[in-house]
């Protein structure tokens, strides 16, 4: 089946043979993940869309595809509208367009490992109004006719040695066994895969660009644990880094031991657990507690360790973006650079740090109006050149052993337009809004979001994505709960209060459709702030990213004094933190760009 109208068609007739009506097709895998491994990748795989985020509704007649802003030209570009509908959430949601188009007594299809109790809740509740049936699947019916899926990564479990994750993971343990008892319980179930790797401190390599593993946990209110993963995963050294206190099994054991947990109290995690998960404790006998995943705030609280493995890692990726920049400024005029050249470029440059693992997501490297597409994808089929007369986008990170990096800077091509200069001024205004931003403890990041938006909103402009989302340490690029983001999509941490240690990016934007994109995006470090007269505890923010914010791109006239002076202060910090990492004409070129303003 080379073509996807070909597996279309496959999947409806497989669903004929399963005697379902429908079936729906999310982008995660069995933890609830957002980036997931190529065994997982069945939307892709389905429709052709490669976003991090969505999902699709198959019916005999019809099929949808759900996508939120940051796709939307994306999807149109990758999935055949011919075949699909496009559907935006969260104005759209699949439970109500089920709603809407399944017909009376319709038997909706879903694999139980791959959707959340909430959301078969809603689905179940929308397609009864219909007089339609949810219905579990034993095996998807996408892997039935996905011949040639690839196998689940065999790649090795690491140690995260102390010296970077600031705790041992006994330690770890023992909070997640005083957690339970506060809570009344006998186990928490650990699914989600970078809370397994943060709370055993091991690392793994079976999702590009996160450093994670495909394993379960059950911790007991004792403190010891049970990890299921395969075996051929696990060498001596993990082994004896995990101790006596840690059982293993292999990971296709993980829903018989659930099965074992009849008579307990347990505590899982209703955003990270898969409906799978529910249905094995609640057959057990199983007492469940609905709870936060009790290592997600733990986690988003770097310790003083983890926080300065965080700020070299920053200096070292600052430097090399630094050269990268270098770089483009002098080859990027001759017409010869395109997206893939750039991005390559970029990626060999960061390999060049022993401490590198790994990139932290694929490089968004849009030129043009390829940088309009929030999360564009680079490939041989849309690859541009980076035209004089262009901005050029380039969204980046790397996954250092101290420290998860990300990273956005736009880049004029020649000489830019006003309209690309009000624009770029705009967006900077509203990312030293939040840089420079004051608040109570206790604040929410959908508070802030508006900050980084005023500047743009009083030119009728806007951007369709959220201004901050949280980073792990060597582990996701995006972590929550701590998001800043508006109310309307304040699912995934947008309404947690953020507090001293959480790392948060600040990327405000701008994106006009068939011409150009910006972005200005740095790491920031939420810290407590000592402010006079102050009658609360305050917060602010310290930005750990340091590279320079392109100055062909700003009208100097439209920066308040404070704005001026902070974009000045700011460069004066790159060249003092990543100038001695640097030599020569790129050191040169680093204080040219850094330059008072």
């Amino acid at each position: 089946m080379s073509s996807h109208a070909d597996r279309l068609v496959a999947l409806r007739e497989q669903l004929k043979s399963d005697s379902l009506d429908g079936f729906v097709v999310p982008l995660t895998d069995e933890h609830m993940s957002e980036y997931i491994g190529s065994y997982a990748q069945r939307l892709a795989w389905l429709t052709g869309f490669e976003g991090s985020a969505g999902s699709a509704v198959v019916l005999p007649q019809e099929a949808a595809i759900f996508v939120d802003g940051r796709y939307t030209l994306q999807v149109r570009t990758q999935v055949d509208g011919k075949h699909w509908s496009y559907q935006s959430v969260p104005e759209t949601s699949v439970a109500d367009w089920l709603k809407e188009h399944s017909s009376e007594g319709a038997r909706i299809g879903y694999d139980p490992w791959l959707h959340t109790n909430d959301w078969v809740k809603r689905a179940r509740e929308a397609l009864a109004s219909r007089g339609a049936e949810l219905v579990a699947v034993e095996q998807n019916p996408i892997d039935k006719i996905w011949s040639d899926r690839p196998e689940a990564s065999k790649a090795k479990l690491v140690v995260q040695p102390e010296e970077f994750a600031g705790r041992s993971s006994a330690e770890k343990r023992t909070d997640i066994a005083d957690w339970l008892e506060k809570q009344g319980a006998d186990a928490a179930v650990l699914s989600a895969l970078d809370s397994i790797a943060w709370a055993f401190n091991v690392r793994g390599a079976d999702v590009t660009h996160t450093p994670v593993a495909l394993a379960y946990a059950i911790v007991h209110s004792d403190g010891t644990a049970d990890v299921f993963v395969a075996g051929e995963k696990v060498g001596p050294d993990v082994r004896q880094h995990l101790g006596n206190g840690v059982r293993l099994h292999e990971r296709s054991a993980f829903e018989d031991a659930l099965g074992g947990l009849g008579g307990k109290s347990v505590a899982v995690d209703p955003e990270r657990a898969v409906a799978a998960i529910f249905d094995a404790l609640e057959s057990a006998g199983a007492r469940i507690l609905e709870l936060r995943d009790p290592t997600v705030l733990s986690k988003a609280l770097k310790n003083p360790v983890e926080i300065a493995g965080q700020r070299a890692a920053q200096e070292r990726d600052g430097a090399t973006i630094a050269r990268f920049l270098h770089w483009l400024d002098e080859t990027a005029p001759q017409g010869e650079v395109d997206e893939l050249i750039a991005s390559d470029k970029l990626e060999a440059l960061r390999r060049q740090s022993p401490e590198l693992r790994d990139l932290s997501f694929d490089s968004i490297s849009g030129a043009g109006p390829n940088g309009a597409i929030v999360h564009y994808r680079s490939s041989e089929k849309t690859n541009r050149k980076l035209e004089t007369g262009s901005l050029y986008l380039i969204d980046s990170g790397g996954q250092y052993v101290d420290g998860t990096t990300d990273i956005t800077r736009t880049i004029p091509i020649g000489e830019p337009t006003d309209e690309m200069r009000d624009r770029f001024t705009r967006v900077l205004k509203g990312h030293i809004a939040v840089a420079t931003a004051l608040f109570p403890k206790g604040t929410r990041g959908t508070q802030l979001d508006s900050f980084a938006r005023r500047p743009l909103w009083e030119a009728g402009v806007d951007y369709a994505h959220g201004t901050g989302h949280g980073v792990g340490s060597f582990l996701s690029v995006h972590e929550g709960p701590q998001r800043i983001a508006p109310v309307t999509s304040a699912q995934s941490g947008g309404d947690e209060p953020l507090a001293a240690g959480m790392i948060i990016s600040n990327e405000p934007g701008y994106y006009k459709t068939g011409e150009y994109g910006i972005r200005i995006e740095n790491l920031v470090l939420v810290v407590e702030k000592q402010v006079e007269g102050a009658e609360k505890e305050v917060l602010g923010f310290e930005t750990l990213t340091f590279a320079p914010i392109d100055r062909r791109l700003i009208v100097k006239e439209m920066l308040s004094p404070q704005e001026l002076d902070w974009l000045n202060a700011y460069h004066a910090q790159v060249v003092e933190k990543i100038g001695p990492r640097l030599d020569g004409a790129d050191r040169e070129w680093l204080e040219q760009a850094c330059a008072p303003l």
